[in-house]
């Protein structure tokens, strides 16, 4: 795997091979990211408290990704611009946008691989509103990455003072909701515990998966995960590595484009 990013430090780029256990890093920001490696490839993941025969389901995905770890990128505005670019957006769309934010912004990474880097909270702040209209975001996203913008070195302070921390300063920000926190906060911290509430698919997906239902709500999906606190969002992505999703019963989110408008 290939990552380049901005890290404290710099600018930097990393190659993690599974093959060995190599870890390969370059830029000002090389020494950061290879401090960060294991936190990367899952290697600090703990699994304390984690008791899957709760749930005959769980237990089995369980026991067929055995070695399945949540990954920590330790940088929340990387995680954070693709989460609200894809508030209630389908997912290729969103990924569309953020494709051409890079394309738009990031400058070329350090290393021999051509990457490009994500974009920093100045060069965010200084994206005019027409471009991102013209890669389908609506001004109401573009105002709230710019606001994130503004706090990104508050947001990325609380790395190092917890989830919880995280969640709070990310709360604060207008157009920052729950389902995006958690998305955040599962890239960036690696939680555990992290559930998106508020999403579309994830509620009817854990209901079918453990009680064979195959619509529920917020409230539905946090019942069935009770009995798994503090790796509910562990369940939800074993699920989700799983394929399991509930029968759909219409069609699927129409791509829809506001840049010729």
């Amino acid at each position: 795997m290939w990552r380049a990013t901005r890290t404290p430090d710099g600018p930097g780029t990393i190659h993690l091979c599974a093959h060995g256990g190599r870890a390969e890093a370059w830029g000002p920001g090389s020494q950061w990211l290879l401090a960060r490696s294991p936190a990367m490839t899952g290697a600090l993941d703990s699994l304390d408290g984690f008791d899957p025969s709760r749930h005959p389901v769980v237990a089995r995905l369980a026991r067929r990704m055995a070695s399945a770890r949540l990954t920590r990128t330790e940088r929340v505005l990387d995680a954070l611009v693709p989460a609200i670019l894809e508030q209630k957006v389908a997912g290729a769309e969103a990924r569309w946008a953020w494709a051409g934010l890079v394309r738009l912004l990031g400058d070329p990474a350090p290393g021999p691989v051509p990457l490009l880097l994500t974009p920093s909270p100045r060069q965010l702040l200084e994206v005019p509103p027409y471009a991102f209209h013209r890669l389908g975001v609506e001004r109401r996203r573009a105002e709230t990455i710019h606001r994130c913008a503004v706090v990104a070195h508050r947001l990325e302070e609380a790395v190092e003072l917890g989830s919880d921390v995280l969640d709070q300063r990310l709360l604060s920000v207008p157009g920052v909701g729950v389902w995006t926190s958690a998305e955040v906060r599962r890239i960036a911290l690696g939680d555990a515990d992290a559930v998106s509430i508020g999403d579309y698919h994830v509620p009817h997906a854990v209901a079918w998966a453990l009680a064979g239902e195959a619509r529920a709500d917020d409230d539905r999906m946090l019942e069935l995960l009770a009995p798994f606190a503090g790796h509910r969002g562990r369940v939800v992505r074993l699920i989700e590595a799983a394929g399991i999703s509930a029968p759909r019963r219409g069609p699927r989110m129409r791509l829809r484009s506001i840049a010729r408008h």
